[in-house]
C-alpha cells in the first residue's frame, strides 16, 4: 500500500471517530432538553410584562412554562397550575431560562394558570373548561 492511501484511510479513520464524538458529546444534551418543554399542542399564550406563561394540553393534562422576556439572569421565577377541586402544582425559584413545566391531570375539568418573573405576573382562572 502507498503512502497516499495510507493517509487517506487515516484520514478517514479520523473523520469518523470525529463525528462520532461530537454525536456522542451532542446526543446527552438533547435528550436533557427534551424534558424542559411541555407535550401537547399550545392553546394559551399569556404575555406580561416581565415575562411569557405557555399553557399546552395533551390527552387531558395541561402543563405551563413561564419564560423570562430577557433570559440569562438569575431572577424570581414561579409557575403554577391548578384543576378545579385539586391542590395547585407550583414550580418556584431563582431561574435564568424558565420556570416549569408543571403538569396536572385535568380531564375535562377548568384549570387555574399563574406565572411570575421577577415582578411582574399573570393569573388566568379557570381556562379549558
Amino acid at each position: 500500500m502507498d503512502k497516499g492511501a495510507i493517509r487517506r484511510r487515516l484520514a478517514v479513520g479520523l473523520a469518523l471517530l470525529t463525528a462520532s464524538g461530537v454525536l456522542a458529546v451532542a446526543a446527552p444534551a438533547q435528550a436533557h432538553a427534551a424534558p424542559t418543554r411541555c407535550e401537547g399542542r399550545k392553546v394559551k399564550t399569556y404575555p406580561f410584562s416581565t415575562g411569557t406563561l405557555y399553557v399546552y394540553k395533551k390527552r387531558g393534562y395541561v402543563c405551563a412554562i413561564t419564560v423570562p422576556t430577557s433570559p440569562g439572569r438569575r431572577q424570581k421565577m414561579m409557575v403554577s397550575v391548578q384543576a378545579l377541586r385539586a391542590n395547585p402544582v407550583t414550580d418556584e425559584g431563582l431561574y435564568t431560562r424558565r420556570a416549569g413545566p408543571v403538569t396536572v391531570h385535568a380531564g375535562q375539568r377548568c384549570v387555574w394558570v399563574k406565572g411570575q418573573v421577577g415582578r411582574g405576573s399573570v393569573s388566568k382562572g379557570w381556562i379549558l373548561c
